[in-house]
């Protein structure tokens, strides 16, 4: 289940649902809901694990594009990720799977990648990413994965993306870290002992 499809218990739902409103009849209130969602709903685990401010975020900003298109769609996405801090930037980014943008996001995926911030870079490894980051980048993504600790659990599609390319790549990256007398992660030695 999407973040967009996630309900709430009853009474962050009840402000949730007063706040999609809102942006659904004036898209432009957006920013302003988005940077207070979690103050209005509340902050923590929520449904299937999922930070209850992230499915706010997440479903305000579905509720503001739609019938925006494409292009209006991926300029809202941007410029909330752009001047949010960090959680609206993560819930940007679990966003994009249930917007419409094509490929258009793909630039906030290779920012948030560029951080060492390990909510973001797992937050750009889901589903938008297997669907629309290119191989060489998505490879990438894995590795930073791996150096910034964060499960490989969370990369979706790995076994149908993953390919000898990568394979060789984290064997280049074990061989490094024991090289260097360091221990490598767990799960790159789980990934290299499975046949892809």
């Amino acid at each position: 289940m999407t973040l967009a499809r996630t309900t709430l218990d009853p009474a962050a739902e009840a402000r949730l649902v007063a706040l999609v409103a809102q942006v659904r009849a004036s898209p432009d209130t957006l920013p302003g809901a988005f940077a207070r969602a979690a103050r209005a709903v509340g902050r923590g685990p929520g449904p299937g694990g999922h930070a209850v401010q992230d499915v706010a975020r997440v479903r305000l900003l579905v509720a503001a594009t739609q019938g925006a298109g494409p292009d209006g769609t991926a300029a809202v996405a941007d410029d909330l990720y752009r001047t949010g801090d960090a959680d609206e930037r993560r819930a940007v980014l679990l966003a994009l799977p249930d917007l419409d943008v094509g490929d258009a996001a793909v630039p906030l995926l290779h920012d948030a990648l560029r951080t060492n911030d390990s909510r973001l870079v797992a937050a750009a490894m889901g589903p938008y990413a297997a669907a629309h980051l290119p191989d060489d980048a998505w490879r990438h993504g894995v590795l930073k994965c791996l150096f910034t600790g964060v499960p490989l659990a969370v990369v979706a599609d790995l076994p149908a993306r993953r390919d000898a390319e990568l394979d060789r790549m984290v064997a280049a990256y074990a061989a490094e870290r024991r090289a260097a007398g360091r221990d490598v992660p767990a799960d790159a030695l789980d990934l290299l002992a499975t046949t892809p």
